[in-house]
């Protein structure tokens, strides 16, 4: 009977969660001013195609193209919610190990750790990223991802404090982002630190240092990830990304 209750009690926690990450993904989705973008950019983080998604929806590929693009009228809440619910399904079909991420997510961060989080509701390339906190690209990568948003991060608390479920959260909503990360001496230990976990930011920025340790840049390099450094104060860096 324990065994049972207990299961069941696992089981509808699983599924309340499963019900909050979609609202939250349905609810940015329908609020946003651009929500062709903002459901691309939840495809992409689950790592879908748009064949895939199209195909267990039973629709034209054209269709998924033509909400995310903006050429077809926004879909209305059902169809979102039908959309949302085939991304999850989806995943979890897969291993579930996207959806476990987010969930690790909607349970906050620490601020010692954290000093600024920023989720865009449109995507901002690399190169401008680099304009907006005056960085130098220092490793370039061929398939450049759009960032959906950034993660201010202390590299030396994130590394001794948090736990390898903790350092998903710094992903907030969107692993497609740039994890900036602070009080850094050569870079090495972030890009160790990430080359051992599962999911890869969009681009990676360096801070308060001009010259890359090469082992760092050689990870960057086989993960495929852009390498950014920058001098800027973290105050105006802040401020020039919360800059529409």
């Amino acid at each position: 009977m324990e065994g049972g209750t207990g299961y069941s009690a696992r089981a509808n926690e699983r599924g309340d969660i499963r019900v909050r990450l979609a609202e939250r993904m349905a609810g940015e989705i329908t609020l946003s001013d651009s929500p062709g973008e903002t459901l691309r950019k939840w495809r992409m983080s689950f790592g879908i195609a748009q064949t895939e998604l199209s195909a267990y929806l039973g629709i034209s590929p054209s269709v998924v193209s033509d909400y995310e693009s903006g050429r077809r009228r926004s879909p209305g809440v059902q169809t979102v919610k039908r959309i949302v619910n085939a991304i999850i399904d989806m995943d979890i079909a897969k291993g579930g190990s996207k959806v476990r991420a987010y969930t690790a997510m909607m349970y906050g961060f620490n601020p010692n750790v954290i000093y600024d989080m920023e989720e865009y509701e449109l995507p901002m390339s690399v190169e401008e990223l680099a304009e907006r906190i005056d960085a130098s690209v220092v490793l370039d990568v061929k398939s450049k991802k759009p960032l959906y948003g950034h993660t201010i991060i202390d590299s030396i608390r994130a590394i001794l404090e948090l736990s390898s479920n903790e350092f998903q959260r710094l992903y907030g909503w969107s692993t497609e982002r740039a994890l900036i990360f602070t009080k850094v001496s050569t870079g090495r230990s972030p890009m160790v630190a990430l080359r051992v976990t599962s999911f890869k930011p969009g681009a990676v920025v360096l801070h308060g240092i001009s010259k890359v340790d090469e082992m760092a840049l050689k990870i960057a390099e086989i993960e495929q990830i852009p390498v950014l450094t920058t001098l800027m104060d973290i105050s105006n860096i802040i401020e020039a990304l919360h800059r529409k």
